[in-house]
Formats: structure tokens, sequence, C-alpha cells
């Protein structure tokens, strides 16, 4: 990265540890955009130039998924069950890389806490449903039914391994999201094998 890159990168965990600051202290309701931006010692108009609503600076992930699915180079003539798979290569890598952010777990809190967050979390979920299934009918990688089937079967194997951890986590276990991750694709594989649909 380079310098312009590391400020941007530095603000937005600047704005990600503000906002967390707050909403485990004064709750959704009562954290304004405009505290977070004089936490974190920036100026409103800064603050939406990186997000668009307090929830969004509160989970981002799905943003970043979208950018690193989007992003991500598919081979031309590649099966569906191929750009599957290298979809959620790319949903790994992703969760990987939040994993090693030391923010997961206050978020995973304040999702099972904030109800409001969890609307957040599936209105983002459904823009990136939209997005990447739209992306991928426009590559003609995939056809259109096909596309919202991978995209939806991303969003919902990236959302169970974060419910899980969160329930493990409030049980007081401690799994490790990763292994949570890998758990549900496992998953996702022996559901959707050819078996389960009798043809």
């Amino acid at each position: 990265m380079g310098k312009r890159d590391d400020h941007k990168a530095a603000t937005r965990r600047q704005i990600q540890q503000a906002t967390l600051d707050l909403l485990e202290t004064a709750g959704v309701e009562s954290t304004t955009v405009a505290s977070i931006a004089e936490r974190a010692g920036i100026s409103e108009r800064t603050f939406f130039r990186y997000y668009d609503s307090k929830e969004s600076a509160a989970v981002p992930g799905q943003g970043e998924l979208l950018d690193a699915l989007l992003s991500r180079e598919l081979v031309p003539e590649a099966s569906p069950a191929e750009i599957l798979r290298e979809l959620i290569d790319a949903c790994r890598q992703q969760f990987a890389y939040e994993v090693e952010q030391v923010q997961f777990k206050r978020i995973s809190r304040l999702l099972l806490r904030e109800p409001r967050l969890l609307q957040a979390v599936s209105r983002q979920e459904m823009h990136l449903v939209d997005a990447v299934s739209s992306a991928l009918t426009e590559r003609a990688a995939l056809t259109r039914m096909q596309a919202q089937l991978a995209a939806e079967l991303i969003a919902c194997t990236w959302r169970v391994a974060w419910q899980c951890f969160a329930r493990e986590e409030s049980a007081g276990r401690t799994s490790h999201p990763a292994d949570l991750f890998e758990q549900a694709v496992q998953g996702l594989s022996v559901i959707t094998a050819p078996e389960a649909f009798g043809r």
C-alpha cells in the first residue's frame, strides 16, 4: 500500500474504533454520526467519505467482502461449480483478513445486542447479493439464476460462519472463526451434493 492508502486504512480503522466505542457505551439509538466524528477527530463530512451510516461504520465487513468478490479474476469458460469455488475462496481470504482484525469479537457481541445492526447487516447482504449476481451475469460467467444462487450461497456461508461464532462466543466457548467458516463451507458442499436433489 502507498502512503495515501495507508492513511485511508488508518482513518477507516479510527472511525470504526470510535463507532464501536460509542455503540458499546451508549447504544445505537444514542450514538450519532456527529459524536463518532468528534471522537475520531474528524469532520462529519470526512465520516461520510468513508461510510454512509453509523451502522455501516460498525459493521464494514460486507463492503470489503463485496470489493474482494467483484475484483476476483474468473477463468473464462469456468464451470458454475468452479466459479462458486473461486468466489468461496475469495470469501475465505476476506474472512481470514477480518479475523486478523481485533474488532471482530466486539462486532459479534454488538450484533447479538443491537437489532438495528442486524438490520443493517441484512441490507448490506441484500446489496452484496444483487451486486455479485449482476456482475456474474454481466460477465456472462453464469446464467441469471445461477448467478443469483451463487451470490446467495456466498452470502449465506459468510453469515452462518459469523452467526455460529457469535453464538459460541456468547456461550463462553472458544471456537476459532476460520474453523467455523470451513465448517460452513463443508456443510454447504454436503447439502448441495448432487445426490441431495435426486437427479
